[in-house]
């Protein structure tokens, strides 16, 4: 379930912190693709990208 979270003293939405989640597991996981050259089997790499950044985030919210 969200809720909000207290941060630096105020609330925040917890849909926040999962998506700065995401930012960093895409920071970890888009180079390691580019070094592979998988992106090249996209049709529209930077839709690839924001598909695999959309699919990190909702696994994120969806495992709690």
């Amino acid at each position: 379930m969200l809720r909000e979270v207290w941060l630096f003293g105020g609330l925040a939405p917890s849909l926040l912190l999962y998506f700065l989640a995401a930012v960093v597991l895409f920071a970890l996981v888009d180079p390691l693709l580019v070094r592979l050259d998988l992106y090249r089997l996209a049709w529209h790499a930077p839709l690839a990208r924001f598909g695999l950044f959309l699919c990190l985030l909702s696994a994120l919210v969806l495992s709690t």
